[in-house]
């Protein structure tokens, strides 16, 4: 008699604080477009892109909102990894260690089907990832035909040659973002020998073709001094870069754990940004401490969601767990999912990496879905 009751008001206080940070989440969106608007000021035909996409955000916002009314939780963002191969095999790879499903890819029909469906819903923003989504070339001629969206492609790079570039070049609602490890010695030592220098002549080429583009720079402790660095940063501004994605290194593998950046360095990391924001004419995202924003971890349908190779819907990359596939179920359906539904009702609980964790530590992990079942190996 007493629980159902009791029940009740912390469902009704959880649906309040999602409408909360949704609302935050939305105007973080509107500033990040007004942002790109800005530093992208000197290529007056991708500063019009942005300006016609932040009215399209508006639109979509509402779209969500409307299906949040019926029932349906949309997100803004979605990150679909399109494939789980790869041209590298680099040193503490996520992917490779929580991925080895020997179960087909999406086709290429359903993977367009499943973008169509995220622009009906509102989702606004795609983030392309992999392994190397670039293995899957036909991606850019699908990225075409959905101009109002905004698809960042999360790449090593190299397969970047004359015939991607152009197309890179043509779409402007496509933005690369190329990894790095910082200098020649960090990236070659994680990603093999020779990447860098093939990365160099690459960025060069983006510039050139005046490209919209960012890179990402995973923060370990041992380069974080070289990577949280104002000449670093500089350097890689004069070269063109317009975004910067700083996520901190996630231990997967047994054996990492001296990876994850230190208590002291995670601590420093959003005083840091809050200079180069002011500093720089770039945009900087670091992860997970901007997620602290929005009360700590958008996955699950708070603020994104994960679709792997193979179409399972996810909390996010990092957790492979599911209770529905996309090859056969619309995004609408999907969606609705309870598993979803109960990690959002359950929010509090989630973990994330803090400030004052001790280094090596679960409370250094990411959240109880990777915590509870992590088996090292």
């Amino acid at each position: 008699m007493t629980t159902r009751p009791a029940a009740a008001p912390r469902i009704i206080k959880e649906d309040e604080k999602n409408m909360e940070y949704s609302k935050l989440l939305g105007k973080s969106l509107k500033v990040f477009f007004w942002d790109a608007l800005k530093v992208s000021i000197k290529n007056p035909s991708q500063a019009y892109f942005f300006l016609k996409t932040a009215i399209w955000q508006r639109r979509a916002s509402r779209i969500r909102a409307g299906w949040k009314s019926r029932g349906v939780n949309v997100p803004p963002i979605m990150v679909y990894s399109i494939t789980d191969r790869c041209n590298l095999n680099c040193k503490g790879c996520y992917n490779q260690n929580l991925r080895k499903s020997s179960k087909e890819e999406l086709s290429s029909d359903r993977m367009k089907g499943i973008i169509s469906e995220a622009k009906e819903l509102g989702i606004s923003f795609i983030v392309l990832a992999g392994g190397e989504p670039l293995v899957r070339r036909e991606i850019l001629n699908i990225t075409g035909d959905h101009p109002e969206i905004i698809f960042l492609i999360f790449t090593n790079g190299l397969l970047i040659d004359k015939e991607v570039l152009s197309k890179l070049t043509q779409q402007k609602n496509v933005v690369p973002i190329i990894s790095l490890e910082g200098y020649e010695e960090e990236t070659d030592e994680r990603r093999g020998k020779g990447v860098y220098d093939v990365l160099q002549r690459i960025i060069g080429r983006l510039k050139n073709k005046k490209t919209f583009f960012g890179l990402s720079l995973t923060v370990t402790r041992s380069n974080f001094d070289t990577i949280i660095n104002r000449g670093f940063i500089k350097k890689l501004t004069l070269l063109g870069c317009k975004i910067f994605f700083l996520p901190e290194y996630t231990a997967i593998r047994g054996g990492t754990e001296d990876w994850v950046p230190t208590v002291k360095q995670r601590a420093s990391i959003a005083g840091i940004m809050k200079s180069f924001r002011s500093e720089f004419s770039a945009i900087f995202v670091a992860l997970p401490s901007d997620e602290e924003e929005f009360g700590g971890c958008l996955s699950a349908g708070r603020g994104f969601i994960h679709i792997s190779a193979e179409g399972n819907l996810e909390p996010c990359p990092f957790a492979p767990y599911s209770d529905t596939n996309l090859k056969d179920t619309p995004l609408k359906v999907a969606l609705q999912s309870k598993f979803l539904k109960a990690i959002r009702e359950n929010h509090e609980g989630c973990m994330r990496p803090r400030a004052d964790a001790p280094s090596g530590s679960n409370e250094n992990g990411c959240n109880p879905c990777l915590s509870k079942n992590y088996k090292g190996g």
